[in-house]
């Protein structure tokens, strides 16, 4: 009877530690989609596709969709690996003030100007190296 017992609390542990593991990913996935990074990849999708020939571009545009939720997958769990559910839970909080929307709709312009000026600085440092 003890054995069944244990089995029994074993199982459900295992149970409620899969639901909240489930659910920490689903509020972390949720998080990274406020935050831009879904009309970032959406933005790269339509982008790359504008190198594909009309004829396949459906099909394209179905397979890089189609590959979104695994990414967003992965993502998720190297945020999970950094974040606790209680700041994911608190991040999403701040995502859907105004200046939590404010600062998402900018973010991707930001780090990509912010990219621009470490290429300047990157070209500045291999021009003193002799690489140019």
């Amino acid at each position: 009877m003890k054995k069944l017992l244990c089995i029994g609390l074993f199982m459900l542990t295992l149970a409620t530690q899969a639901q909240e593991q489930s659910d920490f990913k689903k509020e972390t996935i949720e998080f990274i989609k406020i935050t831009g990074a879904g009309s970032a990849f959406e933005t790269a999708i339509a982008q790359l596709g504008m190198m594909v020939p009309d004829e396949k571009k459906d099909a394209y545009t179905k397979e890089a969709n189609g590959t979104l939720d695994g990414l967003y997958d992965k993502m998720a769990d190297l945020y999970m690996g950094e974040f606790t559910q209680p700041e994911i839970q608190e991040l999403v909080k701040f995502y859907n003030t105004d200046l939590g929307k404010k600062l998402a709709s900018k973010q991707l312009n930001l780090a990509q100007r912010g990219m621009a000026m470490g290429a300047i600085l990157g070209n500045r440092s291999a021009r003193y190296s002799g690489k140019i």
